[in-house]
């Protein structure tokens, strides 16, 4: 229904989707002027750098195009609204992703998969089948992972109400955070995302094995594979946590 209603004025999501792809493309932006004085951060080059930042907007714009509408539900909880879906014979997550769908956010899928092309011209990478491999599953696992997280902190808001920017400091703050290398971040930052929220299994540790860079946590190289296996882990847990929110809804007691 709402794709058909964006649809339905198609100059207006157009220009809606071009402004999304324009404010996103921004960030790349700050990269290209900081990269306009030194010729290095943190070790890794421009076009090394451009494939961090294309794989983390691929995998995070397919998460927020799914699930960007849970920020919502905070304020549905607070409001009572919420009781709507739970009457209607439909799973709640699919109504909760469909409230509001906003189709304009492909617009951030395709920002982030034009850098992610033109960094894989640009880098000088000896491909081998199981680097051409790697590359669509940490894509795809990174989306899922970022999924969770969407799901996880949208269970939060049944007990918070109202913290969206809480769950955005680990969805919107986490896909900015993997746009640069570990190496600029300080250990135990790289220590945290990788063994309690592990966004890291998002780009980075597979990024390490395709760029042929040292993991700077000395991990052993079968970790850089973990994507699927961390993404199914996550998606378990995250649904644990969305049941336990989900029964402790008590509505407004309007």
């Amino acid at each position: 229904m709402w794709v058909r209603s964006a649809m339905a004025y198609r100059v207006s999501f157009v220009l809606t989707a071009l402004g999304n792809f324009s404010v996103t493309a921004l960030d790349f932006v700050a990269i290209l002027l900081m990269f306009a004085h030194v010729d290095a951060l943190g070790g890794y080059t421009l076009p090394e750098i451009a494939f961090l930042y294309g794989t983390s907007g691929v995998a995070f714009g397919l998460a927020d195009l799914a699930l960007g509408s849970m920020d919502r539900l905070g304020r549905r909880v607070r409001d009572g609204t919420l009781d709507t879906m739970l009457v209607r014979p439909a799973p709640m997550l699919a109504q909760v992703a469909a409230d509001r769908f906003a189709l304009r956010r492909v617009g951030r899928v395709a920002q982030g998969l034009l850098v992610l092309i033109w960094a894989l011209a640009a880098l000088d990478v000896d491909w081998t089948p199981v680097k051409l491999v790697l590359l669509p599953v940490m894509l795809l696992s990174g989306g899922v992972i970022f999924t969770a997280v969407f799901v996880a902190g949208g269970a939060f808001q049944f007990w918070a109400q109202d913290a969206s920017q809480v769950q955005n400091s680990f969805t919107y703050g986490g896909a900015t955070l993997l746009q640069y290398p570990p190496t600029v971040f300080a250990r135990d930052l790289v220590r945290g995302v990788t063994f309690v929220v592990p966004l890291a299994f998002v780009n980075w540790l597979p990024a390490l094995h395709i760029l042929g860079r040292e993991d700077p946590l000395g991990l052993p190289g079968w970790v850089d594979f973990l994507p699927p296996v961390v993404a199914l882990v996550c998606c378990a847990l995250a649904g644990l946590v969305w049941r336990a929110g989900l029964r402790s809804y008590r509505s407004t007691g309007s």
